[in-house]
């Protein structure tokens, strides 16, 4: 049976979470303050809501991703291995290339040694800010995510915040007194938010192992194939378990995730359209209909009402594979 190849997937989804704190914006006095946004609806009108910011679940792909390349044995650098949000380092760069033997004088080799060194980099991209050995060309070099996450928005007058007292619990019974003893208290107040999030994300599958600069691929197909399963697993863990801020005690209460998944076998990008407009899936479905018009059997889109339709969406693309250019 011919795989199908997929060259871009979105997502455009309504996310229920209850009692969460998955990102804040730092502290006032004893107070942890929820992150805020404010927001124009379809009609014009602006709103104050709670937001998540793309950066948040952007690390939590990340986080997952490590785990799965790990368990795959798929390349990572040493910083990407640790979640530092530097990606990868000058000397693992120039690593590569020495012991590769590569012409060490474009912008187009770190690239590729970027590529093949670390699957995060790849896919999450990074901004190589050092010059990499003699090359004059390298500093500044930018690897532009082949995933991308919007800010999950609290959707007009259905999301909310309240506030609990947090205390240390001191037992006096151990016998332990002093400086050393930490029975001290830190009382402070911390959000717990309910809603409806409008939730948006998008994987340009054909860029997967794809060297921008010198518009070729800098791993063989086999390589892509493995890191598009592995993209598509993390993500699905992202939904699945979201390890964002405050988990360890407020983890989300995720009661719903309804949507539309749509996805592209060719360069014209699947559609996404933000929940924010109440009536966007009836809009994703009318841009599908114009694009195979225009490309035909170019786009198809499936609706997902729940955790359960998503993850035999995500099973069903995962045994395909990554977009090619020629």
């Amino acid at each position: 049976m011919t795989k199908k190849r997929i060259a871009s997937i979105s997502i455009s989804g309504e996310l229920t979470l209850n009692m969460h704190s998955l990102n804040n914006e730092g502290g006032e006095g004893n107070q942890i303050m929820t992150r805020q946004l404010t927001i124009v609806d379809k009609e014009g009108q602006e709103h104050t809501v709670n937001g998540i910011s793309g950066d948040m679940f952007k690390h939590i792909h990340a986080g997952h991703l490590v785990n799965c390349c790990i368990e795959n044995d798929i390349n990572l650098s040493q910083y990407s291995k640790a979640l530092n949000p530097n990606r990868i380092s000058s000397s693992e760069l120039l690593e590569y290339i020495t012991t590769n033997k590569k012409k060490n004088e474009k912008a187009g080799v770190i690239i590729d040694a970027l590529i093949n060194s670390c699957a995060v980099c790849d896919a999450h991209g990074t901004l190589i800010t050092d010059k990499i050995g003699d090359n004059k060309d390298s500093s500044n070099t930018p690897r532009k995510s082949v995933i991308e996450f919007g800010w999950t928005i609290g959707i007009p007058e259905k999301n909310n915040t309240e506030t609990y007292l947090h205390t240390k619990v001191v037992h006096s019974s151990t016998g332990i007194k002093g400086e050393s003893s930490n029975e001290g208290q830190n009382i402070f107040h911390r959000p717990a938010n309910h809603g409806a999030y409008a939730f948006v994300c998008n994987i340009d599958t054909y860029r997967i192992g794809y060297n921008d600069i010198d518009r070729n691929y800098a791993i063989n197909d086999e390589e892509r194939k493995i890191r598009y399963n592995v993209i598509l697993k993390s993500l699905l863990s992202s939904f699945l378990n979201p390890r964002g801020a405050m988990t360890s005690s407020q983890k989300p209460h995720i009661t719903d995730f309804k949507g539309v998944v749509s996805y592209s076998e060719k360069l014209i990008p699947a559609p996404t359209v933000s929940p924010i407009n109440p009536d966007y899936s009836d809009e994703i479905q009318k841009i599908t209909e114009n694009l195979n018009a225009i490309e035909p059997e170019s786009i198809t889109t499936q609706k997902f009402n729940g955790l359960g339709d998503l993850s035999g969406i995500i099973k069903e693309l995962i045994v395909e594979e990554p977009y090619k250019m020629n």
